[in-house]
């Protein structure tokens, strides 16, 4: 329908990278790459760091899940940062290989406590124990 003066090479480049429909969501995220504010590649870095991965809500603050605002899973955050630093290797003309040995310079998240239960043999529950709820 338009000729492809009309797409911004570096889109076009995202749409042809992340072409499959499963490949949507990391197809943005290199636009997003194409789009940042950032005027040189590393600052362009860090703004798929900014978008990618989210600090805890509350500073200061060991990670814990009750306050993690990350897209997801590891894996999702670290794809996400993939395609958006492939968005800004199109952008600034970086070769593909210098593009892949980029990797966030993000700590992995701690893993979740351990909940430790106790079982108490005096604890168990017999059927005359339980109260009859029968009307």
């Amino acid at each position: 329908m338009f000729s492809g003066d009309w797409t911004p090479p570096c889109g076009s480049c995202c749409t042809k990278k992340y072409a499959s429909l499963v490949q949507i969501p990391w197809r943005v995220f290199c636009k997003k790459g194409c789009n940042a504010d950032g005027d040189t590649w590393d600052e362009c870095i860090g703004k798929c760091t900014e978008i990618c991965y989210k600090d805890p809500v509350l500073e200061d603050r060991q990670w814990s899940a009750y306050i993690d605002r990350s897209p997801g899973e590891d894996s999702y955050s670290l794809e996400c940062f993939n395609a958006c630093v492939s968005g800004c290797g199109f952008r600034f003309d970086i070769p593909v290989e210098k593009v892949e040995e980029i990797k966030p310079n993000r700590p992995p998240k701690p893993p979740a406590p351990e909940v430790k239960r106790t079982t108490n043999p005096d604890s168990t529950v017999t059927r005359e124990d339980v109260p009859c709820t029968s009307a």
